[in-house]
Parts: C-alpha cells; sequence; structure tokens
C-alpha cells in the first residue's frame, strides 16, 4: 500500500497574530521552526520535537502542525500503532493510530485541535484508512485545565468528532479500566470490508481469544 501523503494547509487570525496550521510535512519542514516549550505533556519539549520529525519521516507518517510565524504551537501525529500494542496484532497496512495531539497552553480556546484533525482529514488518502485513537484518562491535562475526566472526556470527543471519529466498544483491557476512557474510530470511504472485519475482531481480541481457548 502506498501511504500518499498531501499537503493542505489553513490560517487562522487571533487578536494578536495568525496561525498557520498545515501538513503533512517532513522532518526538513519541520527544522525551519522552534518547537514551544510547553508543549512537554509525553516528555520533555526538545525530546518530543524529536519524536515529532521521526515520525514525519516515517513512510506511513503524518505530521501537522499549527504554528505562529516561527514557532510550532500545536501538532498532531498518525502513524502505525506500536508493535508492542494490540492494534498493531494483525500487522494492517490500513489502520492508522493518531498517536498525540497536544496545543500549547497559552494557544487554548481557538480550537486548534479541531482544525488539526480537521485538516488532517482532507487528504483524500485519509478514506483508505481506518483511524483509531485511544483516549486514557491518565494522559489529559486535567491539572492544567482543572476540568473532571468527565468533562475533559465531552472535550476529547468533541474535538475527535472534527475529523470524523467516533467512539467504538472494545475489550481492550487498558481502555475498559476506567469508564471515561475510549476508543476513537474513524473508518474511510474505500477501507474495504475484509479490514473492517479485521478490525472488529481486533476491537475484541480478548473475547476472540477465549473463543480459541473454549473452542468455539
Amino acid at each position: 500500500m502506498q501511504h500518499i501523503k498531501t499537503y493542505h494547509s489553513m490560517e487562522i487570525q487571533t487578536d494578536s497574530s495568525s496561525i498557520i496550521i498545515e501538513g503533512p510535512l517532513s522532518s526538513t519542514e519541520l527544522k525551519k521552526y522552534g518547537f514551544h516549550e510547553k508543549l512537554g505533556s509525553f516528555r520533555p519539549s526538545n525530546k518530543q520535537f524529536e519524536a515529532v520529525k521521526q515520525i514525519a519521516d516515517l513512510e506511513e507518517g503524518r505530521i501537522l502542525i499549527a504554528r505562529t510565524d516561527d514557532t510550532i504551537i500545536g501538532y498532531v501525529t498518525y502513524l502505525f500503532p506500536d508493535p508492542l500494542e494490540r492494534w498493531s496484532h494483525f500487522n494492517m497496512e490500513d489502520l492508522l493510530e493518531l498517536g498525540a495531539i497536544e496545543i500549547a497552553p497559552t494557544f487554548r480556546g481557538y480550537k486548534l485541535g479541531s482544525e488539526l484533525i480537521r485538516l488532517s482529514m482532507m487528504d483524500k488518502m485519509m478514506e483508505n484508512y481506518i483511524i483509531i485513537s485511544t483516549e486514557y484518562y491518565w494522559h489529559w491535562d486535567l491539572k492544567e485545565t482543572q476540568l473532571s475526566v468527565w468533562n475533559y472526556r465531552k472535550i476529547m470527543e468533541k474535538m475527535m468528532s472534527a475529523g470524523g471519529l467516533t467512539p467504538a466498544p472494545t475489550d481492550d483491557p487498558e481502555i475498559i479500566s476506567h469508564p471515561a476512557n475510549c476508543l476513537m474510530v474513524r473508518i474511510g470511504e474505500n477501507v474495504p470490508k475484509s479490514s473492517i472485519d479485521t478490525f472488529d475482531r481486533l476491537r475484541f481480541l480478548d473475547r476472540e481469544k477465549f473463543r480459541s481457548r473454549k473452542g468455539f
């Protein structure tokens, strides 16, 4: 499967500046900009920037950013699921994970997360993929936002819905370990039924393993 990437961009005007949302970008293009020091939800910002640039150069990897003139203030990543996670179990070439989305605190309130996801889905190639996002409450910035897990969950659902992702049931142990966690899914228009069937098996992998042990 060819992982073709088509660039799109848009501009958002704020009271004090304009923000460019664009991508997918290569690591060479990303190197033109600084990386906001508050983009550190997953690891220190300098290390996160290195991780983002590495994803950008993966064949399937996609990085879209929100930036001021010269500083990246937000980003979203898409790539194959981690080989150690259940979502890579069947090595599906048409399954991508929205691996991370982050906006610098001072730029929240402009719906940049929603616009990043919306812009990413403008690429017609995304209709060839099943897109997933695994939402775990322990990754959420509850301290900075002062929101409850339930209110934060509502915000995440609304943001993901901008790109057509909706909650889907699963028996994944980490997701079902807390009722606020969820699996968000978008199935592209061109995804074949065989891939959808494989993904349905993947969502309920533990049930399938149980059935196999029982000889059903």
